[in-house]
């Protein structure tokens, strides 16, 4: 296996503000907060459209979000919305795992891959290649990268699962069980995203926070070629560990960290802005004459989802409540009539998305605001 080199001064004081903000992170997440499941569905949904982004499968942030909640838009075709499905399904279990002691082996990870790729059988879901594979990016159709000789593979696989949690760091482990994984690349399809998922897995095993909150799949899906970049100067194009020095590997390390932080900072600033929302969104839910319970569809529109009358049904009862379609029209159709929510399409089909009242509270608040990168190896941190 590759190996992860000693942290530098510079690359110890990254991962400490990385874990100040985790810890943040964790604080501010852990307290029951009215806001708190739609920022974790919709964080979710970010960490599923920028994975599944890398790969050419493509939909909205909003689109994953309602597939999630049992939805199909119509401007996914069913080949994406099953993918989609199928890695929101591996995650869930990701996050279900994390609430107990967790062991990664093989067969966990050929689980997870059989619930990322069943969708199509043609990808040998949940078995391992029996042939060569390549990584070909996405975007270009270049080879990057030879995989490892396939009879190899199971006694890799094997290997790679023994050497997770070596270093004491979550961070470095889910990073180099990250790297291995993509470099040895097992499957005949869907390596890059099982990698990401091996990623989340390692972090959930951690425990310290939910990896909805700690994941890079978003960061990752925003900054595709320079992940690609990174994996071939590492990889140097083939499968050999043996020749390479952890030295090597470090730019690799550094590209973690960095996309740690980036993520961290944005979340931190989300979370942030969603509390400062609370108190806005109840005096206005007041002023419409809306139960307390309506605080789910306007956070979720906050956020930048489509509300439907199913939705809002399912959110609601992921949260212990449970309410009548009669119901949910009756409280949709207020907050439409109050300025709240803007209503398109009609009877079965109507839908809800943030009004001007709403828009503006993003603005005030900063959510949604673009987000600019920073490099914590050139004087970014802060």
């Amino acid at each position: 296996m590759y190996r992860a080199p000693e942290l530098t001064g510079s690359e110890l004081e990254v991962r400490e503000a990385i874990q100040d903000l985790s810890e943040t992170l964790k604080h501010q997440v852990g307290q029951t907060r009215r806001w708190t499941a739609p920022l974790r569905r919709m964080t979710l949904a970010r960490n599923v459209q920028g994975s599944n982004s890398i790969e050419g499968i493509n939909a909205s942030v909003d689109d994953v979000a309602a597939i999630a909640q049992g939805e199909k838009p119509a401007a996914v075709d069913e080949e994406t919305e099953r993918a989609l499905a199928g890695y929101q399904l591996a995650m869930t279990y990701v996050l279900e795992l994390a609430q107990e002691p967790v062991v990664v082996d093989p067969t966990l990870i050929r689980s997870l891959h059989y619930m990322v790729t069943s969708y199509d059988l043609t990808k040998r879901p949940g078995r391992y290649r029996k042939g060569p594979v390549f990584v070909q990016q996405e975007s270009t159709g270049d080879i990057v990268h030879e995989g490892a000789e396939a009879d190899d593979v199971p006694a890799l696989m094997n290997e790679l699962t023994r050497t997770i949690d070596k270093s004491g760091d979550s961070i470095i482990d889910a990073a180099m069980a990250h790297l291995n994984f993509v470099l040895v690349h097992p499957f005949r399809d869907g390596n890059g995203r099982m990698a990401r998922v091996l990623q989340s897995l390692v972090l959930a095993a951690d425990g310290a926070i939910s990896p909805v909150f700690l994941s890079i799949e978003e960061y990752l899906g925003r900054n595709t070629q320079a992940y690609y970049d990174v994996l071939a100067t590492v990889g140097h194009g083939r499968w050999d560990p043996r020749s390479a020095t952890p030295e090597q590997v470090r730019p690799w390390v550094r590209f973690i960290l960095t996309a740690h932080y980036n993520q961290a900072r944005e979340r931190a600033a989300r979370i942030t802005a969603a509390s400062a929302a609370y108190a806005a969104l109840g005096e206005l839910l007041e002023g419409a004459g809306v139960d307390d319970r309506a605080m789910e569809p306007l956070y979720d529109a906050l956020f930048g989802a489509t509300v439907t009358r199913g939705r809002y049904i399912t959110s609601l009862a992921e949260v212990g409540t449970e309410i009548s379609l009669q119901t949910a029209t009756r409280d949709l159709t207020r907050l439409s009539q109050a300025g709240l929510l803007a209503a398109t399409g009609e009877k079965r089909g109507r839908a809800y998305t943030a009004a001007d009242r709403l828009v503006e509270l993003r603005r005030a608040v900063g959510l949604g605001q673009a987000w600019r990168r920073v490099d914590p190896f050139a004087g970014g941190l802060s």
